[in-house]
């Protein structure tokens, strides 16, 4: 017996050592990234340049043989990352080149968005541009002091033979400017904690709306530039702000993006979702690569818009966004994965930015025969349409009805038809082959996309999505929470190996506060409280008020960071200020509202000059100056009632309701009457007289 176990143990031992034969066959070169998870990161797995992925003993060594450190920092999705690997990290002379004279770390921004936010200021303030791949190349010490964006092979090594020979003749120099971008680091940095208290007033309020307003496209939507960012949380605050105030043209602007948004080229109406942003002002070229944090955000969106003025469009922006992410991202486990990318393979067999995308006419003429007329018609495939080469990215300009009209055929064949037509589109699709996915699971992205879930359960009053929302917060739960309530950042294979950051925690609590908003399940909320417990222990600043994005039991950067402006994602600051103000509503006696109040009042003095920047903060402005509602129902008919407020747009409000008087929550205790469903309209706890039917708490409100 004990033989045949010793022939088993040498037989796998043969067998391990003839993959790793096989493999180095397969791969002439390869390095330390092929321990990683990371797709990008195994993406540059068997570049002859001798990669390491971010680690304290990769920085170590560094110092130990007194090498500067080449950081290039990209994501899977990223076109110019792909690009910039084939003309210089494939090519075996630069690899020497950088092999011999730097230690090379390979960062996935999108894991590590810690690193790559110092390293971005960083290149902004030496170059006053940043964009990915950036390159950046540091002190052993992870100071920097040089840095580019994409470069070709020749300007590279031109560029890095420059470095090295400063590097060696001129240390005084490079350690001089390092040390003066190290301050610049970390005074862009600082956040004041600002003592006295000033409330903003309507009157600023309007005037910061006023301001922004000047940089509206009113007739093409968004700004009046290109290219063209969605800004979800921009358009988010402004759809709050116009429903809040009875303000016509603020909502009407919204409209007018949203609908030019839904009719773009940014946005596929063959398998749904949207793609990151459009390169010209009309929204139709777009950047080809679709993320889960846009859609996860877009669909909260379009749920809430559809919420206000039902339109059909939004509805079905909202339900092919959901089919995309559920087609595309979804892990048979309840995970979301991050991003198709922009790049697939052309008939040529090449990699071409849109080409899974894109059509001839004459392949629109082929498969669509004589139903190809009105869908050119429909679908511009004309000038407006054109986007190069011969080919053309579908974009709208006018709703069913204008079309119809000027066809001079009826609304509902025309629709059917062009879903007809869709359908085609798609089989024929099918056969290309798909961009790649990036899968890996982000757990602040996951939050996103949970938020935009529970969203588009509560307002479109679909079971499925509530489904897909339940699936994924269990997976969230079990494998993303931990028993202290520390979270991690990623997650692939069953294995994650990142610290949770600021909005990880941050976008959890958004979706789990939200989730408990459409099941009145405690646990729920529970949890968001818990969660939100540990991030104050282990990323608060006692001094200011505001959150780290890194906790305190992180390896220490070139600085700590405070995440304050919004941008494409809202700050995790913003959203966690959001957060406390919510919580506070519910659990009265934590000093949740305290802080949210002190965070506000950090960062209001941007607001009339840079609305755009905090426009996730203006909400808490906006809750201060209508009243904030809490509204409690207590009774049998509690989830039916709660189902049908929760489908009305009410921002300035949190939902709670149970069954009778077991719930912990403080607000629903001693409130139940038998035989009857209460609800409770409230603020800060001091309740009006209950009602029971939803018309009634609307009047109140």
């Amino acid at each position: 017996m004990k033989q045949y176990v010793f022939g088993l143990f040498l037989g796998t031992l043969f067998l391990v050592g003839c993959q790793e034969t096989q493999n180095k066959m397969e791969h002439k070169y390869t390095n330390a990234l092929v321990e990683e998870t990371s797709p990008y990161l195994l993406q540059h797995a068997h570049n002859p340049v001798d990669w390491n992925a971010w680690k304290p003993e990769v920085l170590e060594r560094a110092k130990a043989e007194n090498k500067p450190i080449l950081i290039s920092i990209g994501y899977a999705a990223c076109h110019w990352c792909h690009v910039m690997e084939e003309e210089c990290f494939e090519n075996e002379e630069v690899a020497k080149l950088m092999n011999e004279n730097f230690i090379n770390i390979k960062i996935d921004r999108e894991e590590r968005p810690d690193v790559d936010q110092i390293y971005m200021d960083a290149i902004q303030m030496m170059t006053g541009n940043g964009g990915w791949p950036l390159n950046i190349v540091a002190l052993p010490d992870g100071r920097p002091f040089w840095g580019a964006t994409y470069l070709p092979k020749d300007n590279w090594t031109k560029s890095l033979k420059s470095l090295i020979d400063l590097y060696h003749n001129d240390p005084e120099k490079v350690q001089e400017y390092a040390g003066k971008l190290e301050q610049g680091i970390q005074a862009i940095n600082l956040v004041e904690n600002k003592t006295s208290k000033i409330h903003f007033t309507k009157e600023e309020l309007d005037l910061a709306v006023q301001n922004w307003s000047t940089s509206f496209d009113t007739y093409l939507g968004g700004y009046k530039r290109a290219p063209k960012f969605m800004m979800p949380n921009n358009l988010e605050y402004l759809l709050h702000y116009a429903t809040a105030n009875k303000n016509d043209t603020i909502l009407e602007y919204v409209n007018t993006t949203l609908t030019r948004m839904a009719y773009g080229g940014i946005f596929d109406p063959i398998d749904g979702g949207f793609s990151r942003y459009a390169v010209d002002v009309k929204w139709h070229v777009p950047h080809f690569e679709k993320m889960l944090y846009d859609n996860g955000q877009l669909i909260s969106l379009y749920s809430k818009a559809y919420a206000v003025t039902k339109n059909s469009l939004y509805k079905e922006t909202v339900e092919k966004s959901v089919g995309f992410a559920t087609l595309e991202l979804l892990d048979t486990n309840g995970g979301f994965y991050s991003s198709l990318d922009a790049d697939s393979k052309n008939n040529s067999g090449k990699l071409e930015e849109g080409a899974y995308y894109v059509w001839t006419e004459k392949e629109l003429d082929s498969i669509l025969g004589s139903e190809s007329s009105v869908f050119k018609t429909y679908y511009n495939i004309n000038s407006y349409g054109y986007w190069e080469e011969d080919k053309y990215v579908l974009i709208r300009d006018a709703s069913d009805n204008e079309l119809a009209d000027s066809l001079g055929i009826a609304t509902t064949n025309l629709t059917q038809q062009i879903a007809k037509n869709l359908k085609q589109l798609k089989k024929v699709r099918g056969q290309r082959e798909k961009p790649r996915l990036d899968d890996k699971i982000l757990t602040s992205w996951n939050g996103l996309m949970l938020k935009g879930l529970t969203d588009a359960y509560r307002y479109l009053q679909n079971d499925k999505y509530l489904q897909l929302a339940l699936k994924n917060a269990n997976f969230l739960e079990q494998e993303i929470i931990q028993d202290d309530f520390s979270v991690y950042r990623n997650h692939k294979n069953g294995k994650s190996s990142i610290n949770g950051f600021l909005d990880d925690y941050a976008t959890l609590i958004d979706g789990f506060i939200g989730l408990y908003e459409v099941t009145f399940d405690d646990r729920w909320l529970t949890l968001a409280k818990n969660l939100t417990d540990y991030a104050i222990t282990h990323f608060k600043d006692q001094e200011s008020n505001m959150f780290y994005y890194t906790s305190d039991l992180d390896d220490k950067l070139i600085r700590r960071s405070i995440e304050t402006n919004d941008n494409v994602i809202s700050a995790s600051n913003s959203i966690m200020a959001n957060n406390l103000y919510k919580l506070h509503k519910v659990y009265m006696k934590e000093p949740y509202g305290e802080i949210a109040s002190a965070m506000i009042n950090n960062v209001q003095d941007n607001f009339i000059k840079s609305a755009q920047g905090f426009s996730n903060w203006m909400h808490l402005i906006s809750y201060q100056q209508n009243n904030f509602y809490e509204i409690a129902i207590v009774g049998e008919a509690y989830k039916e009632i709660g189902r049908e407020l929760g489908k009305e747009y009410i921002p300035n409000s949190i939902l709670v309701a149970t069954k009778d008087d077991q719930s912990p929550i403080e607000l629903l205790q001693n409130r139940h009457v038998p035989g009857e469903t209460l609800i409770y309209v409230c603020i800060e706890g001091s309740c009006k007289l209950p009602v029971t039917s939803s018309g009634e708490v609307l009047k109140q409100l």
